[in-house]
């Protein structure tokens, strides 16, 4: 701990952002970059507890206080050193990781935590500037050969570790482009496509091999994959998306978030689009169903397209300010979170139930809604959605959005092919060592654990490369975290 007193003579400096004015107008990174000076100094309010529950709550196990401390010291390449050994991705957590660390971090007991997210950023970004981001050749080739299904933070996670153990690896991607949902669903103003090309050109010369537009079990054949590979890692997400079966749900207007994202991000990409295809916010009324951060990112997209108005409604009651007895400290927090693209303009409403669709020559032209509220009826039981009467009302809308968040991996195609056990909510069931029911098939991130944040799927993709490495070789050197 390089400052005893830092934590005392510093405040929590937070994340600068381009005025609202400026950055609704283009999609680029709506952040501010932190000077290495400023780096330096918040990284001194780290107190380098005797335990770091920073490094608990961090499914990467990132080793805080020790990149914290290095930073203080203004050793930015060990620093770096240090962060890259637990993490694949730290230009991307740095830019869009919930901070779960922040959250479980000492300090926030009764002081501001560390900008832990941001400290990761400025040293990537550093170690990027001073070009000591290299490829991490093995010169140890094993002579096996693994597929990555699906190129999202799980699959390029287990890759790059495979990788690193020797082995050949192939990435396949259904779509024309490596990134999952990295490239395809989450804007541009969070996270622009240049940081993740960055990273792939750097897999690609330690080894790693890329290909796109094939779709294993259609385009490529199951039979063939057994042949070719001594190993597979399914990586293919969590893409099913969670609908609203209720009256006029066949209108027009009405769509999934994540398709409302990939066009977006297609577009800003330069991909010619069919025009029918493209959906557009420009000049309507848009209601986003969904309060998560998939909606948010859609709030962002629709100011950016010239949306006439939004509105955001959830169904949940809003929450705390602060922590409830329910998440005490060091757990994550279900809290009161405004993002970036709330920031920007809208509405925001909470405890809000869509009853219908209400539509004019085949189009959404309003939703009806009314309130609710949730109650136990008793300490053991689940809570329950309760109507209030007399709360019905009406909200305007031309463009609705469902972002109610996602139930399982597509089943048809690959999974269907290969006959595997599914757990109890239609995700690929496991063992312990991230096996599948057929042997010699793993399973990471989303496809196997639901729907859950980018710092998880990391995490799983290091975890499996840990368990392939270990099944191919009788042993393994790569870390279980």
């Amino acid at each position: 701990m390089g400052d005893t007193r830092g934590f005392l003579k510093v405040k929590r400096q937070k994340m600068q952002y381009r005025p609202v004015c400026e950055r609704i107008q283009d999609y680029k990174d709506v952040f501010i970059k932190r000077s290495d000076k400023h780096s330096v100094e918040q990284a001194s309010r780290c107190m380098d507890c005797g335990t770091p529950f920073c490094h608990w709550g961090c499914p990467v196990a990132n080793l805080i206080p020790e990149w914290n401390d290095l930073v203080f010291g203004k050793k930015w390449e060990a620093a770096y050193q240090i962060l890259q050994s637990t993490n694949n991705l730290p230009e991307i957590t740095g830019r869009i990781c919930p901070a779960l660390c922040e959250f479980s971090c000492v300090l926030g007991i009764n002081d501001e935590p560390v900008s832990i997210r941001e400290n990761e950023l400025s040293i990537i970004e550093h170690a990027y500037e001073n070009n000591f981001v290299k490829p991490n050749y093995s010169y140890r080739k094993t002579g096996k050969k693994v597929a990555v299904i699906g190129s999202g933070p799980a699959g390029l996670a287990c890759a790059d570790q495979l990788s690193k153990a020797g082995h050949e690896v192939v990435v396949f991607e259904k779509d024309a482009k490596i990134g999952g949902i990295l490239r395809f669903g989450i804007p541009d103003f969070k996270l622009e496509k240049w940081v993740l090309d960055r990273r792939l050109d750097i897999m690609r010369k330690q080894g790693v091999n890329f290909s796109t537009g094939i779709n294993i079990g259609l385009d490529y054949k199951i039979s063939k994959l057994n042949k070719e590979f001594d190993a597979a890692c399914l990586c293919c997400g969590s893409r099913v998306p969670r609908d609203l079966n209720i009256d006029g749900r066949n209108l027009k207007g009405i769509y999934f978030a994540m398709d409302y994202l990939v066009w977006a991000n297609k577009i800003n990409s330069g991909e010619k689009i069919d025009k029918e295809q493209v959906i557009n916010a420009k000049g309507k009324k848009v209601v986003i169903i969904g309060g998560g951060d998939t909606g948010a990112d859609c709030i962002g997209v629709a100011h950016r397209q010239g949306a006439k108005c939004i509105v955001q409604i959830e169904l949940l009651s809003r929450p705390s300010e602060c922590r409830t007895d329910d998440y005490p400290w060091p757990f994550y927090p279900l809290i009161f979170k405004t993002s970036t693209s709330h920031e920007e303009g809208g509405e925001r409403h909470w405890s809000v139930l869509t009853k219908r669709f209400v539509g004019e020559n085949s189009y959404v032209k309003k939703i009806v809604c009314s309130k609710v509220e949730f109650y136990k009826k008793d300490e053991k039981s689940c809570p329950v959605i309760k109507e209030l009467p007399g709360t019905e009302f009406e909200i305007e809308a031309d463009l609705v959005i469902l972002a109610i968040g996602f139930l399982h991996p597509q089943k048809e195609g690959l999974l269907k092919d290969l006959d595997l056990m599914l757990d109890s909510r239609g995700n690929i069931k496991t063992d312990e060592s991230y096996m599948t029911s057929k042997c010699g098939i793993f399973a990471a991130g989303d496809t196997r654990r639901g729907q859950s944040l980018i710092v998880w799927a990391i995490s799983e993709g290091r975890r499996t490369a840990h368990f392939v490495d270990k099944f191919l070789e009788g042993k393994t050197n790569l870390p279980l975290l």
